[in-house]
């Protein structure tokens, strides 16, 4: 069981959980079966599949803006076609279906239900996500629907964005009409999905959609979030009382550069803000301590009378989106406010590491720690995996196939993770591969490939099941792994 005084079974945040790299390598993975009603699934997002932009209405997001201006994505590549799935979502259902998964976690896009992202709703939208949602129905699968996954109408940003408090305000609206017309439908709802990184990337360092550097405006962009999720939690529970909602969050685990006081210390401290900024408010109504200045914390954030109260929204489910772990460093002081005096990359302290096409470490140990980490905190939730996948970039062989035995290697890893967290007594329900189809992977245009299933931009949109989506489907259909020698 999880041991309840803070530490990760008995060892501490920062400490490695891992075997030494020989013993790992001499030890062969065992078959593995996972709880009773366990359930698989695969994600997407709106934006990275749909295109059509300019179809039925849709107004402008801010990630049309971004990608079409010169320099901020790879290539100057645009969502504007993408996987063309507004048009093709019949043949990704049809997929989800063929690889015998119980879960599809998708996002609405804002900009389709409202233009400008207040007044009335878009009828043609909403009946676009009400078709998605009874085809998903009447093939046995769960709809996952995610509010918001970072297209936020051009508009609002034209008001000012996150940072301005009016948008949580116009946000409550969209989760009502939203709620209001799909809730009847759909019990299991997220909110956000990642909102550390959506304004971290996006006003703090710029290179994410709307593409600020502005670190007062990122701080308080983190509170707006904050309280939109507490806001639009009860408009939605008001409009339909028996709706479980949660937020998707990306967390990782960081291991100390070394075994420094001050490299522990920033450890502690990144892993506060880095995992628990957008957790802790709302089991608790509370900011973490220790990452802002407490006599500073209200007027950073622009916190207000009753804020705190709103921001309290326990969750119904905790949705966590996981891909590689930190290497975190204590360094001078440069300045700012959040992440001052710490040096965070994508590179594992304990060991060396094998990494995704996209640069990222591969360590699944680092899975298993932070989950037993967050079940300190989250206690009984329910637990989803709402994303989690490596992006390796290989092509169709001669004979069509694509066989990306990177990537089954990567998941059977993560997936032992899993089942060691919920044998440690984590309340893990689900999981969720990113992604079911290779997409607009965001700064990264069409560069990286994260799909189970591969999609061929340059002739049709052609969808090709990898060797990968064809192993999954296995592992959904046995509910377990098999013994590999890794």
């Amino acid at each position: 069981m999880i041991d309840r005084r803070g530490l990760l079974g008995g060892v501490a945040l920062g400490a490695t959980l891992a075997l030494p790299r020989a013993a790992r390598a001499q030890a062969p993975a065992r078959a593995l079966a996972f709880p009773k009603g366990f359930v698989w699934g695969t994600a997407t997002a709106a934006y990275p599949i749909e295109g059509a932009v300019d179809v039925d209405g849709r107004g402008r997001s801010i990630w049309d803006t971004f990608s079409h201006t010169p320099g901020k994505t790879k290539n100057g590549d645009t969502g504007d076609v993408a996987c063309d799935s507004y048009r093709r979502w019949r043949e990704d259902i049809a997929l989800v279906k063929a690889l015998g998964l119980k879960s599809y976690r998708f996002s609405i896009a804002w900009p389709r239900i409202q233009a400008d992202g207040r007044g009335p709703a878009n009828q043609r939208g909403l009946d676009h996500y009400r078709r998605m949602i009874d085809a998903l129905l009447a093939e046995g699968i769960r709809p996952l629907p995610t509010l918001y996954h970072w297209d936020l109408p051009q508009a609002l940003e034209d008001r000012g964005g996150w940072p301005v408090r009016d948008t949580a305000h116009r946000f409550t609206d969209y989760a009502t009409i939203v709620t209001r017309a799909l809730g009847d439908r759909v019990p299991d709802w997220g909110v956000f999905n990642e909102p550390k990184t959506f304004t971290a990337l996006g006003y703090q360092a710029g290179i994410h959609a709307p593409g600020r550097r502005d670190e007062a405006a990122f701080l308080r962009s983190t509170h707006v979030v904050n309280l939109a999720y507490g806001m639009a939690y009860r408009a939605m529970k008001a409009e339909r009382r028996g709706l479980r909602i949660g937020n998707a969050i990306d967390v990782s685990f960081g291991y100390p550069a070394s075994d420094s006081a001050a490299d522990r210390a920033a450890v502690e401290r990144w892993d506060k803000f880095n995992n628990l900024w957008f957790l802790e408010p709302a089991l608790t109504g509370r900011y973490p301590e220790g990452v802002l200045p407490g006599d500073r914390l209200a007027a950073l954030l622009d916190i207000r009378d009753g804020d705190l109260a709103m921001l309290r929204a326990a969750p119904d489910w905790i949705g966590i989106n996981y891909y590689s772990p930190f290497r975190i460093a204590a360094v001078p002081p440069s300045g700012r406010l959040v992440g001052d005096g710490i040096d965070a990359k994508w590179a594992v302290a304990p060991v060396p590491s094998a990494k995704t096409d996209i640069g990222w470490d591969i360590y699944p140990a680092a899975f298993q720690a932070i989950l037993q980490r967050l079940a300190t905190i989250t206690r009984d939730i329910p637990i989803e995996i709402t994303e989690n996948g490596a992006s390796f970039n290989i092509a169709p062989g001669p004979d069509g196939r694509i066989h990306d035995a990177q990537r089954i290697a990567y998941l059977d890893g993560h997936l032992r993770a899993v089942h060691g967290a919920i044998t440690a007594g984590v309340p893990i329900r689900g999981y969720h591969q990113w992604s079911l189809l290779d997409n607009f992977e965001w700064a990264e245009g069409y560069s990286q490939r994260f799909g189970m299933v591969w999609t061929d931009y340059a002739n049709g949109q052609k969808r090709t099941i990898k060797d990968s989506g064809h192993w999954y489907a296995g592992v959904a259909q046995r509910n377990g792994l098999l013994d590999t020698q890794l």
